[in-house]
């Protein structure tokens, strides 16, 4: 499941013009759950669905954590995001890597590229590797 963006919740708040009552009615009316009001617990398509219903154009998702399965440190990148914890079931392959998460993370200030994977460098790639390692390392310690 994909959250909504950032993009996606201040559009919503721009066209509901702050109206807090009339957000808290739009997220009610795509999750059918009175505990959630807010734009955060709103699935990416839920956000879209109500952009659409407020005469706007549905965002698209940036993912900046596509790869190529071809090359050897895309693939050691996915090994590390799922030593990591970032890992989701997956009904044909099992376990697999969360591209959301990654994604998510490279568009961060915690990174240390800020890039789509597929436009990195050899050595942009290695730092972000670098830096996962870290991660990992200091998260089993």
């Amino acid at each position: 499941m994909t959250t909504a963006c950032k993009n996606q919740k201040q559009r919503i708040a721009i066209l509901t013009k702050g109206d807090k009552e009339f957000k808290a009615a739009l997220v009610y009316s795509q999750t059918q759950d009175a505990e959630k009001t807010s734009t955060n617990d709103l699935t990416h398509d839920q956000a879209n669905n109500i952009l659409v219903e407020l005469g706007s154009k549905p965002i698209e998702y940036d993912n900046w954590a596509f790869y190529d399965k071809n090359k050897r440190n895309h693939k050691y990148l996915l090994s590390l995001a799922i030593q990591y914890g970032w890992e989701k079931t997956d009904n044909k392959y099992g376990q697999i890597a969360d591209l959301f998460k990654i994604s998510e993370w490279l568009k961060s200030d915690k990174s240390p590229v800020k890039k789509p994977l597929k436009k990195m460098s050899p050595q942009e790639v290695s730092k972000v590797l670098t830096a996962l390692e870290n991660m990992v390392a200091s998260k089993y310690k």
